[in-house]
């Protein structure tokens, strides 16, 4: 991915865009399936470079075998390796579920906590995840930004920041509020039509303040 310098949105710019997310997603919310924040944490754990259509056909079997976080802390490794080998990056990710569960039980008595930097403790669980899972769960007041975010900030000119983090920290004092609502708002939009590839700008409510012409390519 290569970024070029752009003009960046005005004041007045982000409060128009803020506004056209909200109306257009004005009840958004995660597409992975779960039933409870143990299945939550788990989906997004999985999501990591993979699809949420993926997530979705892979933990149903997975959720039925390990039902409960003693379950997976006490799981054989080559087993959950099996439920979760479609998964990009299986490996890691099945050692990274056992230890999350077994650092749930050890530490937090089996109840998985809501707590940014706690959550930042288990295995497999950076800053994007552990605010996906507050959002998702909490409607927590925190910006989350994955691969879909970070290219719709950028074209729209709302962060020049180079890294996810630093685009988060940008995101969260241009917008101030609804931040969960506009994360998963911007997740939809980048994810079915700011598109990387061959995105679906025809017709685009935000055509307007896009600065993909502006010689930015992503």
């Amino acid at each position: 991915m290569s970024i070029k310098k752009i003009k960046k949105a005005t004041k007045k710019e982000i409060e128009e865009i803020k506004s056209l997310f909200l109306a257009h997603y004005p009840d958004s919310i995660t597409e992975l399936n779960y039933n409870n924040l143990y299945e939550l944490l788990i989906s997004v754990m999985l999501s990591a470079q993979c699809t949420d259509k993926r997530v979705n056909i892979i933990t149903p079997a997975l959720f039925k075998a390990y039902p409960k976080v003693i379950d997976l802390a006490n799981a054989d490794l080559d087993e959950v390796k099996s439920y979760i080998k479609s998964c990009s990056f299986y490996n890691n990710k099945a050692k990274n579920l056992i230890k999350m569960a077994q650092y749930v039980v050890e530490h937090f008595d089996g109840e998985i906590p809501l707590e940014q930097k706690e959550l930042m403790k288990l295995a497999g669980v950076g800053q994007k995840t552990a605010n996906v899972v507050m959002i998702e769960y909490t409607g927590a007041n925190v910006m989350a930004v994955d691969t879909h975010v970070f290219r719709v900030a950028h074209r729209l000119g709302l962060s020049d920041d180079k890294t996810a983090t630093k685009t988060e920290e940008t995101l969260s004092k241009k917008f101030k509020t609804n931040l969960h609502l506009l994360h998963q708002a911007m997740v939809l939009f980048g994810r079915y039509r700011c598109k990387a590839i061959n995105p679906e700008c025809e017709g685009c409510f935000l055509d307007r303040y896009c600065r993909t012409s502006e010689t930015f390519k992503v």
